[in-house]
């Protein structure tokens, strides 16, 4: 896989699935921007790709706020030359951030809009802006992070993250058939758990564990390159069988 003269957006690149996919498609060619609230951490990611030769720019973003998310797309167009890829990695749940065990009609309305404006509105709106430059060259990739909630559901306090994963499933088939067109395709990957965080090991699966990280963009990248070509429009699970029924 070559990304040469490829240029790349990535949030919530300063840590997990985001920084690895990062410094990946850096390795493989791509210019690569870092996006993430954590302004330290992202500018520290993107001056470690530099450092061994890479095309790196950090850029602090909070995916809620489009002017930053705009600014993100225009910085990247104008430093790099196009916006070619596009990987909506940045998200969470707003139970695990803010550290609210209630159920879900218990937690206070602002815990779901957090949940709500990141995982779903942001990805909307890095995709409004990522677009137009795509639509002007005639060519791009999308690939949303969804989660296997976002297919099988979660009956407790995660409510609005699998409604907001759920969402982006949708948001994937529109802008697939929106961006065909043009020459611009969308994907989506449906994680299960995977080893960004201690706790995810305890979240069993069929195969015995959960993914280590590298596994997942592995595929991201496959996804984003000319041998996925053909593939748009669909949501692929990376779960190690948690999908499947009867096994638990």
């Amino acid at each position: 896989m070559d990304f040469q003269k490829k240029a790349v957006i990535i949030t919530g690149a300063a840590s997990g699935i985001g920084l690895l996919s990062a410094q990946k498609f850096a390795e493989l060619g791509a210019s690569v921007t870092l996006t993430d609230i954590n302004v330290d951490a992202v500018t520290a990611a993107a001056d470690e790709i530099r450092k061994i030769g890479g095309r790196a720019l950090g850029v602090q973003v909070d995916v809620r706020q489009y002017d930053q998310v705009k600014h993100a797309v225009e910085v990247t167009e104008s430093e790099f030359g196009s916006v070619d890829i596009l990987i909506n990695c940045a998200g969470g749940a707003s139970s695990r951030v803010f550290g609210r065990s209630e159920g879900f009609h218990e937690l206070d309305i602002e815990v779901i809009d957090w949940g709500i404006d990141v995982n779903l509105k942001g990805p909307v709106y890095f995709c409004h802006a990522a677009l137009a430059p795509m639509i002007r060259q005639g060519s791009g990739v999308i690939v949303n992070f969804s989660s296997v909630t976002g297919i099988a559901g979660d009956g407790w306090g995660a409510i609005d993250y699998s409604t907001a994963k759920s969402g982006l499933i949708g948001l994937t088939k529109s802008l697939a058939l929106y961006g065909a067109p043009h020459g611009v395709r969308a994907v989506c990957i449906a994680p299960g758990p995977v080893l960004t965080r201690e706790a995810m090991a305890n979240m069993k699966t069929p195969l015995g564990r959960a993914a280590e990280t590298q596994e997942v963009v592995d595929f991201v990248l496959y996804l984003a390159s000319e041998k996925g070509a053909f593939i748009t429009g669909s949501t692929h699970l990376i779960d190690g069988g948690f999908c499947c029924g009867g096994w638990k």
